[in-house]
């Protein structure tokens, strides 16, 4: 039976959303081909139509995650001006600090599952966390700044720490530390 073009991008589409998802919540490792199928809806054989691996589908996910932050930010710039900064700290670590590990930001979540992959995964990364830096930057040179560095840096390793309590209060504690580490940087 042959598909129309439309359901296979449909298809697509349902597959890089559930392993967004998936990747997100249980990292590289904790969830399989099979898994991932399942969470799209799909077989197993439907995902290697669009994936020839889990591997493939990763780096999808994580240029796409990636893709998702630099959008973001060009959408806090565009509503907020000169305070984008205040309102993309605030939204991180409220909204993106407390939500469903599989709706988490791409950029917190899935970073120390790159550190530990291949060459190829950790150039893709590279590419996108370098427009995201240089979006983020302030100023005409082109430069990316050491401030840009340090803010990205206290925003993904602060919700990741703050992520990773139990104590809802000490989590909102640190949240509220790195807001405020952001927005006198």
């Amino acid at each position: 039976m042959r598909y129309k073009p439309e359901q296979k991008k449909e298809t697509h589409e349902k597959i890089i959303a559930a392993a967004g998802r998936s990747f997100r919540k249980n990292g590289f490792s904790g969830i399989g081909v099979d898994g991932l199928a399942k969470e799209a809806g799909v077989t197993s054989g439907a995902f290697y139509k669009h994936f020839p691996s889990k591997k493939a589908a990763f780096e999808t996910i994580v240029v796409e995650g990636l893709q998702e932050v630099q959008q973001a930010i060009l959408g806090q710039q565009q509503a907020y001006g000169d305070d984008w900064w205040k309102a993309l700290a605030e939204f991180y670590v409220t909204e993106k600090r407390t939500c469903d590990a599989k709706n988490s930001c791409g950029l917190q979540s899935l970073t120390s599952e790159v550190s530990r992959g291949d060459d190829d995964l950790k150039l893709a990364y590279e590419q996108e966390l370098l427009k995201i830096a240089s979006i983020a930057t302030e100023g005409d040179d082109g430069a990316i700044s050491a401030d840009t560095w340090e803010k990205l840096a206290l925003l993904i390793g602060g919700v990741t720490m703050a992520r990773a309590v139990n104590d809802a209060e000490l989590s909102e504690q640190i949240g509220l530390a790195v807001q405020n580490s952001v927005l006198f940087k």
